[in-house]
């Protein structure tokens, strides 16, 4: 049974940073593209960012990039999603999710407000 549990959320001022994480287990991660994806509220799901298989190439949204990392460590089955520079607009709730897209299994998702 494939399982995600996002952490690291919480409250951060307009200019902060935040890492969220996302323990993944029931299925091979290491050969598992994975995606961050996020909700705000009144709106519909949108794709953050996409790592591949191998790590190392990473698909961002324009509206993150450079601002937002995504990364996997295969050793510890867990995805993170570095996040500077926060802006109000990133308020939402964040999932990680299995493959590309929004359709994939998810998380539970982890709260992400930033508001002075």
């Amino acid at each position: 049974e494939v399982q995600l549990v996002e952490s690291g959320g919480g409250l951060v001022q307009p200019g902060g940073s935040l890492r969220l994480s996302c323990a993944a287990s029931g299925f091979n991660f290491v050969a598992a593209a994975m995606s961050w994806i996020r909700q705000a509220p009144g709106k519909g799901l949108e794709w953050v960012s996409g790592i591949v298989q191998n790590g190392i190439t990473t698909y961002p949204a324009q509206s993150v990039k450079g601002r937002f990392t995504i990364s996997k460590d295969s050793a510890t089955n867990t995805l993170y999603l570095q996040m500077n520079s926060l802006k109000p607009e990133d308020t939402a709730v964040y999932y990680c999710a299995l493959g590309f897209g929004t359709a994939g299994a998810r998380g539970q998702g982890t709260q992400v407000t930033v508001s002075s």
